[in-house]
């Protein structure tokens, strides 16, 4: 794969040294990610009737934590790592950037900045399930051609193998394309919340719908990586995870069945 688009050698500038700089293909998509699915959540927000203009700052705290998150459980389940190099912990343009741990912290900056609007959450979080989805489907290219959150060693004819020295993935071996099966996970979620949304008129629902999913998916997918996530016990830290949001999707399903917009 390609993790690295370009880079500018150093060179000097009116005396001045500058550079080297790079544009890394991780970075570029997980940008796209997150400018796409907020682009479309204020579509969303806008069809129902909410005010778009509040997705401007809400989406600064939704990138804020999303990073802080990620990041934050990607170094909390490799810590050793991180401990003897602590100055990558900030790196994470190079890939290692959990979903589960970005997904975490940005619901509750979220739902912070919410409160403080008086902003009815229910129907702010159906507005965001799409466009989270749709941000998964186009960040996990990233990992893609980084090599990042890559899958066991197996012989499929769609497996993919890296051999970009760059790559974080282990190099010359097929291996399952789990960063593809997230994508597509993350688009079928954003497609089937596009499909059910004339028919779904309990607020909160899309968001329970889009949590069972992407659980489900999460932890089916986790069975196919090869990358350590954590071990708690049978599963790992992310699998948990998934099966804790399985289980507050269906949590509000049950909480919102009697509520009708």
């Amino acid at each position: 794969m390609f993790p690295t688009i370009f880079e500018i050698a150093p060179f000097i500038l009116f005396g001045i040294q500058l550079g080297p700089f790079a544009l890394h293909t991780y970075g570029l998509f997980v940008a796209a990610a997150f400018l796409m699915g907020i682009a479309w959540s204020m579509r969303e927000a806008r069809e129902q009737g909410l005010d778009p203009h509040l997705l401007s700052d809400l989406g600064f705290y939704l990138i804020l934590g999303s990073i802080l998150g990620a990041r934050l459980l990607y170094v909390l389940i490799n810590p050793l790592y991180f401990w003897h190099n602590p100055q990558e912990i900030l790196m994470f343009w190079k890939g290692g950037l959990v979903f589960s741990g970005g997904a975490i912290l940005a619901t509750i900056f979220a739902l912070v900045f919410l409160k403080r609007k008086k902003q009815d959450y229910w129907l702010w979080m159906d507005a965001l399930a799409p466009g989270i989805g749709l941000g998964e489907a186009i960040g996990r290219i990233g990992c893609l051609a980084a090599g990042c959150c890559y899958g066991a060693s197996c012989d499929l004819p769609w497996a993919v193998t890296f051999y970009h020295p760059e790559a974080l993935a282990p190099l010359h071996v097929p291996l399952h394309p789990t960063q593809l099966y997230h994508s597509l996970a993350g688009l079928a979620c954003f497609a089937v919340l596009l499909a059910l949304k004339p028919k779904v008129n309990h607020p909160g629902w899309r968001m329970g719908i889009f949590l069972i999913m992407f659980g489900s998916f999460r932890f089916i997918i986790e069975l196919f990586r090869a990358d350590y996530r954590g071990s708690l016990g049978l599963f790992s830290v992310t699998q948990l995870i998934a099966l804790a949001a399985i289980a507050l999707g269906v949590f509000i399903l049950y909480l919102r069945r009697n509520h009708v917009r």
